[in-house]
């Protein structure tokens, strides 16, 4: 199966031997960040640095002052990696390596946006933002969002682009100093806390019969229990129509999804607009609808029409393999498993030969690596050997 490995430019700018290395594991393409989020990365073989701080949401390639003039939501550029482009000077090196390469961009998650402009953020049913998510269904987010995705993802040297975050974003999220785990939110009472409640969305109710107030106050009434340590291990849909009641649920699922929809769709079409023939989009995506984060919530059906493929999350057990891969049997597309192969990250490189040929078995096409430059030297040994095993079933 066709392996990409993901990537940052910082792995590979200043670093004349990262490009042979990453062709050495086996794969056949890598996907590399163009517009990402704030994080502190690890550069474990890097000649001249070990740690990347990347203090905020940015885009790593200089961005087209004429599509941006005169906006108030843009992006903003990074500033800790030398060199004007880093990203197409990365890109250079890896297809100088015989390597193709897809652009990794990252839309709704950006804690930058939330901080300059705060109306754009989700707020939930207390009244509470979080900067790092931007609400969707705000008709400004909408659009800068559909404009980054088309300029973030055809760079020089891509021959396609997986989109991440190509949806709501919610309650989840790798804080830095978090202290949420206090009391242990299910999968269902993240949507509940994961609901926003800005002028928008509340119109948007609205349009599906909701009354937005009364919603609110069901979601606190909700939440009670999920505070007072009891009820909080909900999972799945099911256990959302539990804690809210299946008519005003299924309401809310009806707006989010309309809303993830028109997203999903006017970003792939503005990539296609802006690409050559023969650009390949993918959607990093969850089957169960109601998900926020990284991988958003899609419709199998739907997303496969819009999209060339999606980048699932397969990491863990058979069970959750075939809980993502499951709902995409039948349908046409690329199916990429991607697996974490970073073992203090939760990773599992020393199985990947034999999760791959489950997800194989399950449907999947492509493979999906994440991440090899925050690997260590014995996990990405473990990849290489796995890669080998994989070409040679």
């Amino acid at each position: 199966m066709k392996t990409s490995a993901f990537l940052y430019p910082w792995d590979v700018v200043g670093d004349p031997a990262a490009a042979g290395r990453l062709a050495d594991l086996g794969v056949q393409q890598v996907t590399l960040a163009s517009a990402y989020h704030s994080t502190r990365a690890l550069t474990p073989r890097h000649p001249g640095r070990r740690i990347v701080t990347a203090e905020h949401a940015a885009v790593l390639y200089p961005p087209d002052d004429r599509r941006w003039a005169g906006r108030e939501l843009r992006p903003r550029t990074q500033s800790w990696l030398a060199g004007e482009d880093p990203y197409a000077e990365a890109a250079e090196a890896l297809a100088g390596a015989g390597l193709q390469v897809h652009s990794w961009v990252v839309l709704a998650h950006n804690s930058r946006l939330g901080e300059e402009h705060p109306d754009t953020s989700v707020v939930n049913a207390y009244g509470d933002r979080y900067p790092w998510a931007p609400c969707i269904a705000q008709p400004a987010v909408h659009a800068y969002l559909v404009d980054l995705a088309a300029e973030a993802a055809v760079r020089p040297g891509a021959s396609g682009t997986e989109l991440e975050s190509c949806g709501w974003y919610g309650f989840a999220h790798l804080h830095a100093h978090d202290k949420v785990s206090g009391v242990a939110l299910g999968d269902a009472a993240q949507y509940l806390m994961s609901l926003c409640f800005c002028g928008d969305c509340r119109a948007g109710y609205a349009s599906v019969g909701l009354d937005a107030e009364e919603l609110g106050a069901a979601v606190r009434r909700a939440m009670e229990p999920v505070w007072a340590g009891s009820g909080s291990g909900e999972q799945g849909w099911a256990g959302v129509e539990e804690l809210l009641g299946a008519g005003l649920a299924d309401a809310t699922l009806r707006w989010r999804r309309q809303v993830a929809r028109g997203l999903q769709e006017a970003a792939v079409s503005a990539v296609r607009a802006a690409a050559a023939p023969g650009f390949q989009v993918l959607l990093h995506a969850d089957p169960a609808p109601h998900r926020t984060g990284a991988n958003v919530g899609t419709d199998p059906a739907h997303v496969l029409a819009a999209a060339d493929g999606v980048v699932l999350p397969c990491t863990g057990g058979d069970a959750a393999r075939e809980a993502v891969l499951g709902p995409f049997a039948g349908l046409s597309g690329v199916l990429a498993a991607n697996f974490n192969v970073v073992t203090g990250m939760g990773g599992s490189p020393g199985t990947l030969a034999r999760d791959a040929a489950h997800a194989a078995s399950l449907g999947a096409n492509e493979l999906r690596l994440y991440h090899a430059g925050l690997a260590s030297g014995p996990d990405l040994d473990a990849v290489t050997k796995a890669l080998a095993a994989v070409r040679g079933g």
